[in-house]
C-alpha cells in the first residue's frame, strides 16, 4: 500500500508531500481542484506515458515518488527475478521527467524500464477510473473476472504456452503446404534443370584443366619449336653437326681447370662449380627433349575439349554463374528441392499429426479452465445478486451466460461469456453494457471489484468517482462496501463528490487550489475532525455553511462511530 507520496513541479503542483494509511480513505475537492492531477502523477509511477507538458511552467523537471509498504504483497520473487534491491518491507518508486523530454524510472534507486515499471505498478496499485466502467461489456474483462475468482492463473499460463506452440506448429504446416504447392507448380521446370546439370557430369576444377589443355593444344607447334630451339642451344650433340654446344664447352673448361688444380689449388673450386653448372644444364637439356616429345598436335582432342568447354560456358551463362563449382551447388540445391517435393506429402502429414496432438492437449487444458469458470460463474451470480440487492436493486438478476465451443479455440480458451443484467422484476436479463444505466454500471463494477479483491491480493485500490450516478442511501451502502474492502490491511481510496461516502472514510484528504500573483497551485491536506465537518457541510450545502448543514455533517460522521 502507499505510505507516502511526493510530487514536485507536476502540472499545478509545485511541491506536495502526503502520507496515507491502510483502510478506507476518501479524497474530496471541487471540480477542477486537481484530483485528476494526483491520479496522473500516480499514473507515471505505474509506467504510463509521460508528457513534457505536465512539467510545471518554468521548471526544468518534475519528480513523482512514492513509498510503498509491501510487507504482505509477496513480491520477493518479482524483485529477485529482476535483480532489484529489496528488504521485504519497503519499495520506493520514482519517476523523473525533464523539460528536454527525457524520462527515467527507478525502483529502490535502481534504474528500470517502463515495461518493468508497468509490471510492478499493476501489482502495487489498481486504479478504477470512470472510463473503466466500459470494461464491463468487454469479453476479455468478463473472462478475467471468472479466471480470477476461479483461480485459473497457473492453468491459464500453461494453456497459453500450449496454445502458442499450437499456433507456431499451424503456421509451420501452412508454410509447408504453401512451399509444397509452389514446388509442385515448378516441378517440371526444376526436373528439367536438374536433369540437364546432372547429365553434364560436372567435376569441380574441370574447366580450368580443360582451358589449360586447350591452350596447350592450340599452340602445340609453337611450343614444340620453342622447346627444340632451347634444347639445341644447350646441347647440340644430339644433332649430327660439327657445331660446338654449351655442354661441350663446359666439359672442356672443367677438364682444363682440373688439369692445373695441383699447381693452382683455386682452380679445383672453380672446376667444381663448372661441374655443377654442367650437371644442371644437362638435366635441363634432357627435360627439354622430354617435354618436346610430350607436346603433340592433336586436332581431334582439341575439338573434344572445345566442345566440352562450350557446354560448360553455355550452362554458366544460362544459370548466371561463373564457375563449375557454382553449377554443382545449383545442381545439388535442385536435387534437395526435388527431394522435398517427393517427400512433401510425408512432411505435411507429419506436421498435421503434430498439430492434432497439440490441439488435443490444448483443448484438454482449455476444458479444465472452462470447468473452473463455470463453477466461478455460479458463485459470481449468487454473490453479485446478494451484493447488488442492498444497493437499491431488490429485484436484480445477474446472470453469467457461458458458451463453450472447441472449434472456437483462442488464447482465452474455448469459452464465450456474457454478463447479463436486469434491475426490474419483469425485465429480461440482457447484456449489462447495453441495458444498465450509468449508476447501475457503477454499482455492478464496485461489486465486481469487491469480489476480485476477496480473491486476490490488491494492496491499494483507488476508485475515481465510482459513485457517479448514485446518491443518498445507495451511496452510503457503496461506501460500506469500500469500507469492508479496506479491512485486513488493504488500502482503499475513493475520490468522491458525495458526503455519504466521504463521511465513512477512516481518513479524509482534501484537494484545493490557491491563486498566487503569477500562478495557480494545487494542494492536498489531511483533514482533522473539525475540518471534516466543515468539508462535509460544504458538500451538503454549497459555499455557504448553514447550521443545518453542519449538524448533518456531524450526524454523518457519527453514524459509524
Amino acid at each position: 500500500m502507499i505510505r507516502s507520496l511526493h510530487i514536485e513541479h507536476y502540472a499545478l503542483i509545485e511541491r506536495l508531500d502526503i502520507g496515507f494509511e491502510p483502510g478506507f480513505s476518501v479524497i474530496t475537492g471541487e471540480t477542477g481542484a486537481g484530483k485528476s492531477i494526483i491520479l496522473g502523477a500516480l499514473g507515471l509511477l505505474r509506467g504510463q506515458r509521460a508528457d513534457t507538458r505536465a512539467i510545471q511552467v518554468g521548471a526544468q523537471r518534475c519528480v513523482v515518488e512514492a513509498e510503498f509498504d509491501v510487507t504482505n504483497d509477496e513480491l520477493d520473487e518479482f524483485f529477485q527475478q529482476n535483480d532489484l534491491d529489496f528488504d521485504g518491507r519497503q519499495c520506493l518508486v520514482r519517476r523523473e521527467l525533464t523539460a528536454a523530454g527525457k524520462s527515467r524510472a527507478f525502483v529502490n534507486d535502481t534504474p528500470v524500464s517502463l515495461t518493468l515499471l508497468r509490471q510492478l505498478g499493476d501489482r502495487l496499485v489498481d486504479v478504477h477510473s470512470q472510463h473503466q466502467n466500459l470494461l464491463i461489456g468487454r469479453q476479455d474483462f468478463q473472462l478475467s473476472v471468472l479466471d480470477i475468482l476461479g483461480r485459473n492463473a497457473d492453468r491459464l499460463a500453461d494453456f497459453r504456452q500450449q496454445y502458442r506452440q499450437l499456433r507456431d506448429k499451424e503456421r509451420e504446416l501452412a508454410e509447408a503446404r504453401e512451399a509444397q504447392q509452389r514446388s509442385r507448380d515448378d516441378e517440371d521446370y526444376l526436373r528439367f534443370q536438374y536433369q540437364q546439370l546432372d547429365e553434364a557430369q560436372l567435376v569441380d576444377g574441370e574447366q580450368d584443366e580443360l582451358e589449360q589443355e586447350s591452350e596447350l593444344l592450340a599452340h602445340a607447334e609453337e611450343i614444340q619449336q620453342a622447346l627444340a630451339t632451347a634444347q639445341m642451344a644447350v646441347d647440340s650433340s644430339a644433332l649430327d653437326t660439327d657445331q660446338s654446344d654449351v655442354l661441350q664447352r663446359l666439359r672442356q673448361a672443367t677438364s682444363a681447370l682440373q688439369g692445373v688444380a695441383q699447381q693452382y689449388p683455386d682452380a679445383a673450386q672453380l672446376a667444381e662449380r663448372l661441374q655443377s653448372c654442367y650437371i644442371e644444364l644437362k638435366d635441363i637439356a634432357d627435360e627439354l627433349d622430354t617435354r618436346a616429345a610430350d607436346v603433340e598436335a592433336n586436332p581431334q582432342r582439341l575439338s573434344q575439349i572445345e566442345e566440352r568447354l562450350n557446354t560448360l560456358y553455355t550452362l554458366e551463362k544460362k544459370h548466371h554463374v561463373e564457375s563449375v563449382g557454382e553449377l554443382i551447388a545449383l545442381r545439388d540445391d535442385l536435387d534437395r528441392r526435388l527431394q522435398l517435393i517427393d517427400g512433401g506429402d510425408e512432411r505435411v502429414e507429419q506436421l498435421q499429426r503434430e498439430c492434432e496432438l497439440l490441439k488435443q492437449a490444448a483443448l484438454r487444458a482449455a476444458q479444465q479452465i472452462s470447468d473452473c469458470r463455470k463453477t466461478a460463474a455460479a458463485d459470481v451470480e449468487t454473490r453479485m445478486q446478494q451484493s447488488l440487492q442492498p444497493l437499491g436493486m431488490p429485484n436484480v438478476r445477474f446472470c453469467v451466460q457461458m458458451d463453450s465451443d472447441a472449434e472456437q479455440l483462442s488464447a482465452d480458451g474455448i469459452d464465450r461469456v456474457a454478463f447479463l443484467f436486469s434491475a426490474n422484476k419483469n425485465g429480461t436479463p440482457r447484456d449489462v453494457a447495453d441495458i444498465a444505466s450509468g449508476g447501475e454500471i457503477a454499482r455492478v463494477m464496485l461489486c465486481l471489484k469487491a469480489l476480485i479483491a476477496s480473491a486476490v491480493q490488491l494492496p491499494t485500490i483507488i476508485f475515481d468517482e465510482i459513485d457517479t450516478g448514485v446518491s443518498g442511501s445507495i451511496a452510503e451502502r457503496m461506501a460500506h462496501i469500500m469500507l469492508q474492502m479496506g479491512e485486513g490491511g488493504r488500502q482503499v481510496i475513493s475520490i468522491t463528490h458525495l458526503p455519504q461516502i466521504a463521511a465513512l472514510g477512516r481518513q479524509h484528504y482534501h484537494v484545493y487550489k490557491t491563486e498566487g500573483a503569477a500562478s495557480t497551485t494545487t494542494h492536498i491536506s489531511r483533514l482533522s475532525y473539525d475540518e471534516r465537518i466543515d468539508e462535509l457541510a460544504h458538500m451538503l450545502s454549497g459555499e455557504t455553511l448553514t447550521p443545518a448543514a453542519i449538524e448533518n455533517a456531524k450526524a454523518l460522521l457519527s453514524q459509524d462511530q
